[in-house]
Protein backbone atom coordinates (compact mmCIF):
# COMPACT_ATOMS: atom_id res chain seq x y z
CA UNK A 1 0.00 0.00 0.00
CA UNK A 2 3.01 1.74 0.39
CA UNK A 3 4.02 1.88 -3.04
CA UNK A 4 0.86 2.66 -4.54
CA UNK A 5 0.55 5.73 -2.26
CA UNK A 6 4.16 6.38 -3.20
CA UNK A 7 3.07 6.78 -7.01
CA UNK A 8 0.10 8.19 -6.20
CA UNK A 9 2.22 11.21 -4.88
CA UNK A 10 4.64 11.31 -7.50
CA UNK A 11 1.62 11.37 -10.04
CA UNK A 12 0.44 14.58 -7.90
CA UNK A 13 3.89 15.76 -7.83
CA UNK A 14 4.01 15.67 -11.88
CA UNK A 15 0.80 18.06 -12.01
CA UNK A 16 2.28 20.48 -9.47
CA UNK A 17 5.25 21.24 -11.35
CA UNK A 18 2.89 21.54 -14.65
CA UNK A 19 1.01 24.07 -12.55
CA UNK A 20 3.77 25.92 -11.57
CA UNK A 21 5.10 26.15 -15.28
CA UNK A 22 1.62 27.18 -16.13
CA UNK A 23 1.57 29.80 -13.25
CA UNK A 24 4.97 31.27 -15.00
CA UNK A 25 3.66 31.29 -18.60
CA UNK A 26 0.22 33.38 -17.57
CA UNK A 27 2.41 35.66 -15.87
CA UNK A 28 4.58 36.41 -19.61
CA UNK A 29 1.71 35.75 -21.45
CA UNK A 30 -1.40 37.85 -19.35
CA UNK A 31 -5.13 37.48 -20.15
CA UNK A 32 -6.52 40.91 -20.84
CA UNK A 33 -7.54 42.64 -17.76
CA UNK A 34 -11.16 43.38 -19.62
CA UNK A 35 -13.15 41.56 -22.27
CA UNK A 36 -13.00 43.89 -24.82
CA UNK A 37 -13.06 44.27 -28.48
CA UNK A 38 -15.35 41.42 -29.69
CA UNK A 39 -19.24 42.26 -30.02
CA UNK A 40 -21.75 40.86 -27.61
CA UNK A 41 -23.63 38.06 -28.65
CA UNK A 42 -26.74 36.29 -27.95
CA UNK A 43 -26.60 34.20 -25.02
CA UNK A 44 -28.96 31.04 -24.19
CA UNK A 45 -28.60 30.12 -20.31
CA UNK A 46 -30.41 26.81 -19.66
CA UNK A 47 -31.46 25.55 -16.01
CA UNK A 48 -32.66 22.53 -16.13
CA UNK A 49 -35.09 21.47 -13.33
CA UNK A 50 -37.25 19.31 -10.89
CA UNK A 51 -39.22 20.00 -7.77
CA UNK A 52 -36.97 23.23 -7.82
CA UNK A 53 -40.05 25.84 -7.39
CA UNK A 54 -38.74 26.73 -3.81
CA UNK A 55 -35.49 28.36 -4.89
CA UNK A 56 -36.16 28.97 -8.97
CA UNK A 57 -37.70 32.66 -8.79
CA UNK A 58 -34.99 33.63 -6.39
CA UNK A 59 -32.09 32.36 -8.74
CA UNK A 60 -33.71 34.17 -11.31
CA UNK A 61 -34.49 37.32 -9.94
CA UNK A 62 -30.87 37.53 -8.25
CA UNK A 63 -28.82 36.81 -11.57
CA UNK A 64 -30.88 39.33 -13.54
CA UNK A 65 -30.06 41.97 -10.70
CA UNK A 66 -26.23 41.06 -10.94
CA UNK A 67 -25.57 39.89 -14.67
CA UNK A 68 -23.31 42.92 -16.27
CA UNK A 69 -24.26 41.91 -20.12
CA UNK A 70 -26.91 43.73 -22.76
CA UNK A 71 -28.48 40.13 -24.44
CA UNK A 72 -29.26 37.15 -22.85
CA UNK A 73 -32.25 34.69 -22.32
CA UNK A 74 -32.91 32.03 -19.51
CA UNK A 75 -34.29 28.67 -20.91
CA UNK A 76 -35.80 27.01 -18.01
CA UNK A 77 -37.04 23.71 -18.64
CA UNK A 78 -39.80 21.49 -16.00
CA UNK A 79 -41.74 18.50 -16.70
CA UNK A 80 -45.86 18.55 -17.10
CA UNK A 81 -45.79 16.71 -14.25
CA UNK A 82 -44.18 19.34 -11.65
CA UNK A 83 -46.75 22.45 -11.78
CA UNK A 84 -45.33 23.84 -8.83
CA UNK A 85 -42.05 24.51 -10.91
CA UNK A 86 -43.98 25.26 -13.61
CA UNK A 87 -45.96 27.60 -12.06
CA UNK A 88 -42.52 29.48 -10.55
CA UNK A 89 -41.23 29.97 -14.11
CA UNK A 90 -44.35 31.75 -15.89
CA UNK A 91 -44.31 34.02 -12.84
CA UNK A 92 -41.04 34.63 -13.33
CA UNK A 93 -41.49 34.81 -17.19
CA UNK A 94 -44.29 37.50 -16.73
CA UNK A 95 -41.93 39.64 -14.62
CA UNK A 96 -38.80 39.39 -16.78
CA UNK A 97 -39.24 39.15 -20.39
CA UNK A 98 -35.51 36.88 -21.36
CA UNK A 99 -36.98 34.24 -18.83
CA UNK A 100 -39.10 31.16 -20.81
CA UNK A 101 -40.67 28.35 -19.72
CA UNK A 102 -39.27 25.04 -21.94
CA UNK A 103 -41.46 22.48 -21.22
CA UNK A 104 -40.20 18.46 -21.53
CA UNK A 105 -43.12 16.94 -23.25
CA UNK A 106 -43.54 13.58 -21.00
CA UNK A 107 -42.96 13.43 -17.24
CA UNK A 108 -40.14 13.47 -15.29
CA UNK A 109 -37.97 13.25 -13.65
CA UNK A 110 -35.59 11.22 -16.55
CA UNK A 111 -32.05 12.76 -16.27
CA UNK A 112 -30.32 16.42 -16.31
CA UNK A 113 -29.66 15.52 -20.16
CA UNK A 114 -32.86 14.29 -21.15
CA UNK A 115 -33.98 17.83 -19.59
CA UNK A 116 -31.46 19.78 -21.23
CA UNK A 117 -31.99 18.50 -25.06
CA UNK A 118 -35.80 19.26 -24.74
CA UNK A 119 -34.38 22.90 -23.47
CA UNK A 120 -32.38 22.76 -26.69
CA UNK A 121 -35.05 21.77 -28.63
CA UNK A 122 -37.54 24.66 -27.08
CA UNK A 123 -34.74 27.30 -27.98
CA UNK A 124 -35.18 26.37 -31.54
CA UNK A 125 -38.76 26.65 -31.26
CA UNK A 126 -38.51 30.33 -29.94
CA UNK A 127 -35.71 30.79 -32.54
CA UNK A 128 -38.16 30.07 -35.27
CA UNK A 129 -41.04 32.30 -33.85
CA UNK A 130 -39.05 35.50 -33.42
CA UNK A 131 -36.05 35.06 -35.82
CA UNK A 132 -33.64 35.47 -33.16
CA UNK A 133 -30.47 33.08 -33.16
CA UNK A 134 -28.65 32.30 -30.02
CA UNK A 135 -24.99 31.98 -30.59
CA UNK A 136 -23.51 30.83 -27.63
CA UNK A 137 -25.53 28.08 -24.57
CA UNK A 138 -24.45 28.20 -21.27
CA UNK A 139 -25.51 26.00 -18.28
CA UNK A 140 -26.17 26.33 -14.84
CA UNK A 141 -28.04 25.07 -11.92
CA UNK A 142 -31.11 25.83 -9.74
CA UNK A 143 -28.92 27.37 -6.86
CA UNK A 144 -26.16 28.91 -9.17
CA UNK A 145 -24.87 32.87 -8.50
CA UNK A 146 -23.81 33.46 -11.57
CA UNK A 147 -20.74 35.90 -11.73
CA UNK A 148 -21.94 39.98 -13.12
CA UNK A 149 -18.91 39.62 -15.72
CA UNK A 150 -18.87 35.63 -16.41
CA UNK A 151 -20.90 35.97 -19.82
CA UNK A 152 -18.89 38.74 -21.25
CA UNK A 153 -15.71 36.89 -20.51
CA UNK A 154 -17.42 33.74 -21.99
CA UNK A 155 -18.65 35.57 -24.90
CA UNK A 156 -14.85 37.02 -25.46
CA UNK A 157 -13.34 33.68 -25.72
CA UNK A 158 -15.75 32.11 -27.71
CA UNK A 159 -14.36 33.85 -29.93
CA UNK A 160 -11.74 31.27 -30.17
CA UNK A 161 -12.78 28.44 -28.23
CA UNK A 162 -15.85 25.94 -29.04
CA UNK A 163 -16.01 25.29 -25.07
CA UNK A 164 -15.27 27.62 -22.83
CA UNK A 165 -15.53 27.04 -18.35
CA UNK A 166 -16.12 28.81 -16.05
CA UNK A 167 -14.24 28.15 -12.34
CA UNK A 168 -16.56 27.00 -10.07
CA UNK A 169 -16.32 27.36 -5.70
CA UNK A 170 -18.20 26.19 -3.08
CA UNK A 171 -19.84 29.59 -1.15
CA UNK A 172 -18.24 30.24 2.16
CA UNK A 173 -18.75 28.22 5.09
CA UNK A 174 -18.64 28.44 9.10
CA UNK A 175 -15.39 26.78 9.77
CA UNK A 176 -17.49 24.01 11.78
CA UNK A 177 -19.35 22.96 8.85
CA UNK A 178 -17.51 19.70 7.70
CA UNK A 179 -19.16 18.34 4.65
CA UNK A 180 -19.73 22.00 3.10
CA UNK A 181 -16.01 22.79 3.82
CA UNK A 182 -15.03 19.26 2.02
CA UNK A 183 -16.15 20.61 -1.63
CA UNK A 184 -14.93 24.48 -0.31
CA UNK A 185 -11.30 22.53 -0.31
CA UNK A 186 -11.50 20.26 -3.46
CA UNK A 187 -13.19 22.59 -5.82
CA UNK A 188 -10.73 25.28 -4.42
CA UNK A 189 -7.90 22.98 -5.41
CA UNK A 190 -9.15 21.55 -8.65
CA UNK A 191 -10.65 25.03 -9.84
CA UNK A 192 -6.87 26.52 -9.21
CA UNK A 193 -4.63 23.62 -10.14
CA UNK A 194 -5.81 20.70 -12.02
CA UNK A 195 -8.46 22.28 -14.76
CA UNK A 196 -5.22 24.97 -15.48
CA UNK A 197 -3.05 22.20 -16.24
CA UNK A 198 -5.14 20.01 -18.17
CA UNK A 199 -6.30 23.59 -20.35
CA UNK A 200 -3.28 24.46 -20.62
CA UNK A 201 -1.77 21.48 -22.07
CA UNK A 202 -4.41 20.68 -24.69
CA UNK A 203 -6.17 18.22 -22.56
CA UNK A 204 -9.53 17.55 -22.77
CA UNK A 205 -11.57 19.59 -20.44
CA UNK A 206 -14.51 18.13 -18.54
CA UNK A 207 -17.39 20.20 -17.78
CA UNK A 208 -18.34 21.02 -14.55
CA UNK A 209 -22.33 21.45 -15.18
CA UNK A 210 -22.43 25.00 -14.26
CA UNK A 211 -20.31 27.51 -15.72
CA UNK A 212 -20.08 25.96 -19.22
CA UNK A 213 -20.37 27.77 -22.73
CA UNK A 214 -20.45 26.04 -25.46
CA UNK A 215 -20.44 27.78 -29.03
CA UNK A 216 -23.52 26.70 -31.01
CA UNK A 217 -21.50 25.34 -33.86
CA UNK A 218 -19.86 23.15 -31.44
CA UNK A 219 -23.58 22.02 -29.98
CA UNK A 220 -24.68 21.09 -33.72
CA UNK A 221 -21.64 18.90 -34.30
CA UNK A 222 -22.17 17.06 -31.05
CA UNK A 223 -26.51 16.86 -32.37
CA UNK A 224 -25.64 15.87 -35.83
CA UNK A 225 -23.20 13.23 -34.24
CA UNK A 226 -25.62 11.50 -31.93
CA UNK A 227 -29.15 11.32 -33.36
CA UNK A 228 -30.12 14.94 -32.40
CA UNK A 229 -29.22 14.18 -28.83
CA UNK A 230 -26.65 17.23 -27.50
CA UNK A 231 -26.20 15.70 -24.39
CA UNK A 232 -26.46 11.79 -23.89
CA UNK A 233 -29.43 11.23 -22.14
CA UNK A 234 -28.12 8.28 -20.05
CA UNK A 235 -24.85 9.83 -19.25
CA UNK A 236 -25.14 10.12 -14.93
CA UNK A 237 -22.73 12.81 -15.51
CA UNK A 238 -23.54 14.72 -19.26
CA UNK A 239 -21.39 17.73 -18.09
CA UNK A 240 -17.91 15.11 -17.86
CA UNK A 241 -19.56 13.44 -21.26
CA UNK A 242 -19.93 16.49 -23.16
CA UNK A 243 -16.24 18.06 -22.60
CA UNK A 244 -14.90 14.27 -23.48
CA UNK A 245 -16.77 14.23 -26.59
CA UNK A 246 -16.24 17.64 -28.04
CA UNK A 247 -12.18 17.22 -27.53
CA UNK A 248 -12.45 13.97 -29.41
CA UNK A 249 -14.35 15.67 -32.13
CA UNK A 250 -11.51 18.38 -32.62
CA UNK A 251 -13.09 21.42 -31.04
CA UNK A 252 -11.27 23.89 -29.29
CA UNK A 253 -12.01 24.34 -25.11
CA UNK A 254 -10.36 26.61 -22.25
CA UNK A 255 -10.71 27.00 -18.34
CA UNK A 256 -10.63 30.72 -17.59
CA UNK A 257 -8.09 30.64 -14.47
CA UNK A 258 -9.26 31.51 -11.27
CA UNK A 259 -8.44 35.28 -11.33
CA UNK A 260 -10.19 38.30 -8.64
CA UNK A 261 -12.06 40.66 -10.72
CA UNK A 262 -11.52 44.74 -9.79
CA UNK A 263 -8.04 43.99 -7.62
CA UNK A 264 -6.84 42.16 -5.03
CA UNK A 265 -10.02 43.32 -3.21
CA UNK A 266 -12.50 41.66 -5.84
CA UNK A 267 -14.27 38.46 -6.37
CA UNK A 268 -13.26 35.79 -8.13
CA UNK A 269 -14.51 35.45 -11.40
CA UNK A 270 -16.42 31.93 -10.52
CA UNK A 271 -20.04 30.61 -10.30
CA UNK A 272 -20.79 30.20 -6.78
CA UNK A 273 -23.33 27.70 -5.34
CA UNK A 274 -24.11 26.24 -2.04
CA UNK A 275 -23.22 22.29 -1.80
CA UNK A 276 -24.84 19.43 -0.11
CA UNK A 277 -24.35 20.05 3.97
CA UNK A 278 -25.40 16.63 4.97
CA UNK A 279 -23.46 12.96 4.84
CA UNK A 280 -26.64 11.62 3.27
CA UNK A 281 -26.88 14.30 0.27
CA UNK A 282 -23.12 14.63 -0.19
CA UNK A 283 -22.50 10.81 -0.37
CA UNK A 284 -25.56 10.45 -3.37
CA UNK A 285 -24.43 13.24 -5.14
CA UNK A 286 -20.14 12.20 -4.87
CA UNK A 287 -22.28 8.24 -5.99
CA UNK A 288 -23.34 10.09 -9.14
CA UNK A 289 -20.22 11.61 -10.16
CA UNK A 290 -17.94 8.13 -9.51
CA UNK A 291 -20.80 6.07 -11.20
CA UNK A 292 -20.20 8.32 -14.21
CA UNK A 293 -17.29 9.42 -14.42
CA UNK A 294 -15.45 6.71 -13.37
CA UNK A 295 -17.62 3.41 -14.15
CA UNK A 296 -20.07 4.88 -17.00
CA UNK A 297 -16.99 7.01 -18.48
CA UNK A 298 -14.86 3.84 -18.25
CA UNK A 299 -17.69 1.51 -19.80
CA UNK A 300 -18.33 3.90 -22.57
CA UNK A 301 -15.20 5.85 -23.76
CA UNK A 302 -12.62 2.94 -22.99
CA UNK A 303 -8.47 4.22 -23.01
CA UNK A 304 -8.32 5.64 -26.09
CA UNK A 305 -6.92 9.27 -27.00
CA UNK A 306 -3.43 10.62 -26.84
CA UNK A 307 -1.15 10.00 -24.23
CA UNK A 308 -2.21 13.31 -22.65
CA UNK A 309 -5.58 12.12 -22.72
CA UNK A 310 -5.11 8.55 -21.35
CA UNK A 311 -3.37 10.12 -18.40
CA UNK A 312 -6.11 12.10 -17.19
CA UNK A 313 -8.16 9.20 -17.96
CA UNK A 314 -5.75 7.78 -15.07
CA UNK A 315 -6.57 10.51 -13.07
CA UNK A 316 -10.36 10.33 -13.20
CA UNK A 317 -10.51 6.81 -12.48
CA UNK A 318 -7.55 6.27 -9.80
CA UNK A 319 -10.15 7.50 -6.75
CA UNK A 320 -11.86 3.77 -7.52
CA UNK A 321 -8.75 2.33 -5.79
CA UNK A 322 -7.24 5.72 -4.03
CA UNK A 323 -10.44 6.21 -1.67
CA UNK A 324 -10.88 3.12 -0.13
CA UNK A 325 -7.29 2.76 0.38
CA UNK A 326 -7.37 6.29 1.92
CA UNK A 327 -9.52 5.09 4.66
CA UNK A 328 -7.59 2.38 5.29
CA UNK A 329 -4.64 4.52 5.48
CA UNK A 330 -5.78 6.94 8.01
CA UNK A 331 -6.52 3.64 10.00
CA UNK A 332 -2.96 2.28 9.85
CA UNK A 333 -1.81 6.12 10.38
CA UNK A 334 -3.80 6.28 14.21
CA UNK A 335 -3.27 2.91 15.05
CA UNK A 336 0.97 3.56 14.56
CA UNK A 337 0.35 6.74 16.65
CA UNK A 338 -1.21 5.12 19.17
CA UNK A 339 0.95 1.75 18.87
CA UNK A 340 4.52 3.68 17.96
CA UNK A 341 4.54 1.42 15.46
CA UNK A 342 6.83 2.64 13.87
CA UNK A 343 9.65 1.81 16.60
CA UNK A 344 8.97 -1.79 14.98
CA UNK A 345 9.58 -1.03 11.62
CA UNK A 346 12.32 -2.18 9.29
CA UNK A 347 14.55 0.80 7.18
CA UNK A 348 13.15 -0.13 4.09
CA UNK A 349 9.83 0.33 6.38
CA UNK A 350 10.65 3.90 7.62
CA UNK A 351 12.11 4.60 4.41
CA UNK A 352 8.81 4.75 2.57
CA UNK A 353 6.98 5.68 5.93
CA UNK A 354 9.25 9.24 5.58
CA UNK A 355 8.29 9.50 1.71
CA UNK A 356 4.84 9.07 1.81
CA UNK A 357 4.06 10.85 4.89
CA UNK A 358 6.72 14.13 3.17
CA UNK A 359 4.11 13.48 0.47
CA UNK A 360 0.73 13.90 2.21
CA UNK A 361 2.87 16.77 4.20
CA UNK A 362 3.57 18.57 1.06
CA UNK A 363 -0.67 17.53 -0.69
CA UNK A 364 -1.99 19.28 2.65
CA UNK A 365 -0.29 22.06 2.12
CA UNK A 366 -0.90 23.00 -1.50
CA UNK A 367 -4.62 21.92 -0.46
CA UNK A 368 -4.48 24.68 2.35
CA UNK A 369 -2.73 27.28 0.11
CA UNK A 370 -5.42 27.17 -2.71
CA UNK A 371 -7.83 27.24 0.06
CA UNK A 372 -6.64 30.04 1.94
CA UNK A 373 -6.52 31.84 -1.39
CA UNK A 374 -10.41 31.50 -1.82
CA UNK A 375 -11.20 31.58 1.90
CA UNK A 376 -8.59 32.73 3.79
CA UNK A 377 -5.99 31.13 6.06
CA UNK A 378 -8.45 30.82 9.23
CA UNK A 379 -10.95 28.38 7.15
CA UNK A 380 -8.04 26.88 5.75
CA UNK A 381 -6.43 25.84 9.07
CA UNK A 382 -9.37 23.14 9.10
CA UNK A 383 -8.13 21.33 5.56
CA UNK A 384 -6.31 18.92 7.63
CA UNK A 385 -9.02 17.56 9.54
CA UNK A 386 -11.59 17.78 6.42
CA UNK A 387 -8.85 15.91 4.75
CA UNK A 388 -10.01 12.68 7.30
CA UNK A 389 -13.90 13.44 6.42
CA UNK A 390 -13.09 13.97 2.21
CA UNK A 391 -11.10 10.34 2.38
CA UNK A 392 -14.30 8.50 4.67
CA UNK A 393 -16.67 10.22 2.29
CA UNK A 394 -15.13 9.75 -1.26
CA UNK A 395 -14.59 6.01 0.15
CA UNK A 396 -17.87 5.67 0.80
CA UNK A 397 -19.49 6.85 -2.31
CA UNK A 398 -16.69 4.85 -4.36
CA UNK A 399 -18.01 1.31 -2.62
CA UNK A 400 -22.23 2.79 -3.07
CA UNK A 401 -20.97 3.02 -6.77
CA UNK A 402 -19.64 0.27 -7.38
CA UNK A 403 -22.33 -1.65 -5.58
CA UNK A 404 -25.10 0.15 -7.80
CA UNK A 405 -23.03 -0.71 -10.89
CA UNK A 406 -22.42 -4.25 -10.71
CA UNK A 407 -26.22 -4.68 -9.26
CA UNK A 408 -27.21 -2.74 -12.57
CA UNK A 409 -25.34 -4.82 -14.20
CA UNK A 410 -26.25 -8.12 -13.15
CA UNK A 411 -29.94 -7.01 -13.37
CA UNK A 412 -29.52 -5.73 -16.87
CA UNK A 413 -31.11 -2.17 -15.80
CA UNK A 414 -29.84 0.81 -16.92
CA UNK A 415 -27.60 3.11 -14.38
CA UNK A 416 -30.27 5.53 -12.27
CA UNK A 417 -30.05 9.41 -12.24
CA UNK A 418 -29.82 10.29 -8.59
CA UNK A 419 -30.52 13.77 -8.34
CA UNK A 420 -28.72 16.40 -5.86
CA UNK A 421 -31.15 18.64 -3.76
CA UNK A 422 -30.80 22.11 -4.05
CA UNK A 423 -30.40 25.03 -1.86
CA UNK A 424 -30.42 28.75 -2.53
CA UNK A 425 -28.32 30.78 -0.76
CA UNK A 426 -29.46 33.91 1.83
CA UNK A 427 -30.49 37.56 0.36
CA UNK A 428 -27.08 38.92 2.12
CA UNK A 429 -24.88 36.46 0.71
CA UNK A 430 -26.94 37.59 -2.75
CA UNK A 431 -25.88 40.58 -2.43
CA UNK A 432 -21.95 40.66 -2.23
CA UNK A 433 -22.63 40.37 -5.78
CA UNK A 434 -25.32 42.89 -7.20
CA UNK A 435 -25.01 45.13 -9.89
CA UNK A 436 -24.68 49.31 -9.26
CA UNK A 437 -28.28 50.96 -9.16
CA UNK A 438 -26.92 52.79 -12.02
CA UNK A 439 -25.82 50.55 -14.24
CA UNK A 440 -28.91 49.02 -14.25
CA UNK A 441 -30.64 52.30 -14.94
CA UNK A 442 -28.43 53.15 -18.08
CA UNK A 443 -28.51 48.89 -19.16
CA UNK A 444 -32.64 49.50 -19.25
CA UNK A 445 -32.83 52.62 -21.11
CA UNK A 446 -33.87 54.95 -18.31
CA UNK A 447 -31.19 57.40 -17.96
CA UNK A 448 -28.64 58.57 -20.47
CA UNK A 449 -24.61 57.57 -19.37
CA UNK A 450 -24.41 60.89 -19.61
CA UNK A 451 -26.33 62.46 -17.28
CA UNK A 452 -26.01 59.64 -15.18
CA UNK A 453 -22.13 60.82 -14.98
CA UNK A 454 -23.32 64.36 -14.30
CA UNK A 455 -25.84 63.46 -11.74
CA UNK A 456 -23.13 61.55 -10.15
CA UNK A 457 -20.54 63.94 -10.20
CA UNK A 458 -23.06 67.24 -8.61
CA UNK A 459 -24.59 64.89 -6.13
CA UNK A 460 -25.32 66.45 -2.69
CA UNK A 461 -23.82 64.57 0.57
CA UNK A 462 -26.42 62.21 1.67
CA UNK A 463 -28.91 62.26 -0.96
CA UNK A 464 -29.28 58.72 -2.37
CA UNK A 465 -28.57 58.65 -6.84
CA UNK A 466 -32.30 57.20 -7.14
CA UNK A 467 -33.83 60.67 -5.63
CA UNK A 468 -31.24 62.94 -6.78
CA UNK A 469 -32.53 61.54 -10.19
CA UNK A 470 -35.73 62.09 -9.72
CA UNK A 471 -35.32 65.93 -8.36
CA UNK A 472 -33.58 66.43 -11.67
CA UNK A 473 -36.82 64.99 -13.35
CA UNK A 474 -34.61 62.38 -15.43
CA UNK A 475 -36.22 59.05 -13.51
CA UNK A 476 -39.27 58.45 -12.84
CA UNK A 477 -40.26 56.61 -9.51
CA UNK A 478 -41.70 53.56 -11.15
CA UNK A 479 -38.75 52.91 -13.50
CA UNK A 480 -36.44 53.56 -9.96
CA UNK A 481 -38.37 51.26 -8.27
CA UNK A 482 -38.36 48.53 -11.22
CA UNK A 483 -34.76 49.22 -11.24
CA UNK A 484 -34.14 48.79 -7.48
CA UNK A 485 -36.09 45.19 -7.80
CA UNK A 486 -33.86 44.08 -10.08
CA UNK A 487 -30.90 45.31 -7.80
CA UNK A 488 -31.91 43.82 -4.61
CA UNK A 489 -33.80 40.63 -5.95
CA UNK A 490 -36.96 41.82 -4.54
CA UNK A 491 -40.48 41.77 -6.79
CA UNK A 492 -41.80 45.68 -6.33
CA UNK A 493 -45.84 45.80 -6.25
CA UNK A 494 -48.77 48.12 -6.26
CA UNK A 495 -51.06 47.56 -3.03
CA UNK A 496 -54.41 48.76 -2.46
CA UNK A 497 -55.91 49.40 0.93
CA UNK A 498 -58.66 46.10 0.02
CA UNK A 499 -54.54 43.95 -0.22
CA UNK A 500 -53.89 44.48 3.14
CA UNK A 501 -54.78 41.43 5.65
CA UNK A 502 -55.67 42.49 9.05
CA UNK A 503 -54.60 39.13 10.29
CA UNK A 504 -51.00 40.50 8.63
CA UNK A 505 -51.32 43.95 10.38
CA UNK A 506 -51.51 42.16 13.69
CA UNK A 507 -48.73 39.44 13.05
CA UNK A 508 -45.99 43.16 14.16
CA UNK A 509 -46.37 45.35 16.59
CA UNK A 510 -46.78 48.92 15.32
CA UNK A 511 -44.26 50.77 16.69
CA UNK A 512 -41.84 48.23 15.10
CA UNK A 513 -43.57 48.50 11.50
CA UNK A 514 -43.53 52.52 12.14
CA UNK A 515 -39.41 52.44 12.72
CA UNK A 516 -38.54 50.38 10.07
CA UNK A 517 -41.21 52.28 7.75
CA UNK A 518 -42.89 48.39 6.81
CA UNK A 519 -46.33 47.50 6.24
CA UNK A 520 -47.06 43.53 6.50
CA UNK A 521 -50.08 42.58 3.93
CA UNK A 522 -50.34 39.40 3.54
CA UNK A 523 -49.59 35.49 5.33
CA UNK A 524 -49.29 32.85 3.02
CA UNK A 525 -47.89 29.37 2.51
CA UNK A 526 -45.81 29.74 5.96
CA UNK A 527 -44.66 33.48 4.72
CA UNK A 528 -45.42 36.92 6.49
CA UNK A 529 -45.86 39.41 3.23
CA UNK A 530 -44.53 42.27 3.59
CA UNK A 531 -43.85 45.93 1.98
CA UNK A 532 -41.17 48.33 2.23
CA UNK A 533 -40.35 51.74 -0.02
CA UNK A 534 -36.66 50.79 1.24
CA UNK A 535 -34.05 47.85 0.64
CA UNK A 536 -34.25 45.52 3.91
CA UNK A 537 -31.09 45.41 5.62
CA UNK A 538 -29.93 42.43 7.70
CA UNK A 539 -30.92 44.25 10.89
CA UNK A 540 -34.16 44.97 9.59
CA UNK A 541 -34.85 41.42 9.09
CA UNK A 542 -33.47 40.10 12.56
CA UNK A 543 -35.80 43.31 13.68
CA UNK A 544 -38.93 41.84 12.66
CA UNK A 545 -38.09 38.35 12.80
CA UNK A 546 -38.24 38.13 16.57
CA UNK A 547 -41.91 38.73 16.71
CA UNK A 548 -42.78 35.89 14.05
CA UNK A 549 -42.32 32.13 13.54
CA UNK A 550 -43.26 33.02 9.80
CA UNK A 551 -40.61 33.47 7.30
CA UNK A 552 -40.51 37.08 6.03
CA UNK A 553 -40.82 37.62 2.32
CA UNK A 554 -40.42 41.60 1.51
CA UNK A 555 -41.58 43.39 -1.10
CA UNK A 556 -40.78 46.48 -2.55
CA UNK A 557 -43.21 49.32 -2.84
CA UNK A 558 -43.02 53.02 -4.04
CA UNK A 559 -42.73 55.24 -1.32
CA UNK A 560 -46.11 57.43 -2.99
CA UNK A 561 -48.15 54.11 -2.53
CA UNK A 562 -46.58 53.47 1.11
CA UNK A 563 -47.26 56.94 2.73
CA UNK A 564 -51.35 56.66 0.82
CA UNK A 565 -51.70 53.49 2.70
CA UNK A 566 -49.70 54.49 5.67
CA UNK A 567 -52.22 57.76 5.78
CA UNK A 568 -54.91 55.52 5.32
CA UNK A 569 -54.57 53.07 7.84
CA UNK A 570 -53.79 56.00 10.35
Amino acid sequence: MAVIFLLSGLDDLAVDLAWAWARWRRRTHPEPERPVGIPPRSIAIFVPLWHEHVVIEGMLAHNIGAIRYPDYHFFVGAYPNDLPTQSAIQRAAERYPNVHLALCPHDGPTSKADCLNWIYQNMGLYEEQTGEYLDIVVTHDAEDLIHPEALRWINFHAAHFDFIQIPVLALATPLGAMIHGVYCDEFAECHSRDMVVRSEFGCFLPGSGVGTGYRREALEKLAAANSNRVFEPVALTEDYECGLRLHRMGCSQMFLPLTRMGGAHGSFLATREFFPKSWRTALRQRTRWVMGIALQGWERFGWRGTPGDVYWLWRDRKGLIGSPLGVLANAMFFYGMATALWTRAGSFDTRMAVATMSLQIYRIAVRMACTARVYGWLFACGVPIRIVFANALNAAATVCALARYAAAKLRGQPLRWLKTEHAYPSRAALLTLRRRLGDILVGSGYVNAVALREALAKCPKGVRLGERLMQLGLLTEEHLYEALSLQQGLPVIDLGLADLSPRAARALPSRLTAKWHCLPFRIAEGGLYVATPEAPSPNMNAALQRFTALEIRFHLVTPSTYRRLEASLT
